[in-house]
């Protein structure tokens, strides 16, 4: 009987996108931690601005409290700089119990930085263009402005496509726009790993990794490293419930 529990929270009222992360946690084989996901009950179906993120931490969080007890470990799975984030960490119970609390974005920057090489960056592919400079700042902020470690960021290329569409689009576009961002990333030299940067691409990674053979040949292509921020997020919380922290 498992003992540990993991909450992933799609802030979003699309329950599809949370179906979508389903086949990502399974394949981790966490067998001894229960996961449970979490779908906003109303408010934004697709977060494509910060103001849809703040909406949509309204709709969660009444919901949100009464698990606050019942979980060992949270994930906010939106790729973003999400309110939840803070929020869930602030309440009192997370505090008290140390609950350990990450977004997606925040699970994928760090993840990237371990695997890439020292002379490599990392780089983020997302969704509309509005995200490039919101995700361009969140990741400095996080990592803090200056540090060597954000000399290391390659900066975010966009889709021009919402979260939605990713689903809803032609599938051939959809493709030619994913690989058409990667492709201009690649392009800033040195990068060694890609993150999905919405929580939408759960399962796109194959269309990254044609896009790296592509563009940098098989052999160079088959090196760049494609982070799904849901994956490393449950990954890092895995290890955290785990050890206490």
């Amino acid at each position: 009987m498992p003992s540990r529990s993991i909450l992933i929270i799609n802030p979003n009222s699309t329950s599809s996108m949370t179906n979508g992360l389903k086949p990502l946690v399974d394949a981790l084989q966490f067998t001894t931690t229960t996961h449970d996901f979490f779908t906003a009950p109303s408010g934004p179906k697709s977060i494509n601005n910060e103001d849809d993120a703040a909406e949509s931490a309204k709709h969660c969080l009444p919901s949100l409290e009464p698990l606050y007890e019942k979980y060992d470990g949270f994930l906010v799975a939106c790729y973003s700089h999400h309110p939840l984030v803070p929020t869930i960490k602030d309440q009192l119970h997370i505090k008290s119990a140390r609950k350990p609390v990450t977004g997606i974005l925040e699970a994928s920057v760090t993840t990237s930085l371990q695997i890439i090489h020292p002379d490599e960056r990392f780089g983020i592919v997302s969704t509309g263009k509005v995200w490039e400079e919101i995700l361009s700042e969140a990741v400095v902020d996080f990592l803090g402005t200056g540090s060597e470690a954000s000399k290391r960021f390659a900066g975010v290329e966009t889709t021009g496509l919402n979260a939605t569409d990713l689903h809803d689009a032609p599938p051939e576009l959809v493709r030619q726009k994913m690989k058409d961002a990667v492709k201009r990333l690649l392009r800033k030299g040195r990068v060694g790993a890609i993150c999905l940067g919405c929580a939408g691409m759960a399962g796109m990674d194959q269309m990254v990794r044609e896009a790296c053979v592509e563009e940098l040949g098989e052999e160079e292509g088959s090196r760049v490293r494609v982070v799904d921020g849901v994956m490393a997020g449950v990954a890092w919380l895995e290890g955290a419930v785990r050890s206490g922290f």
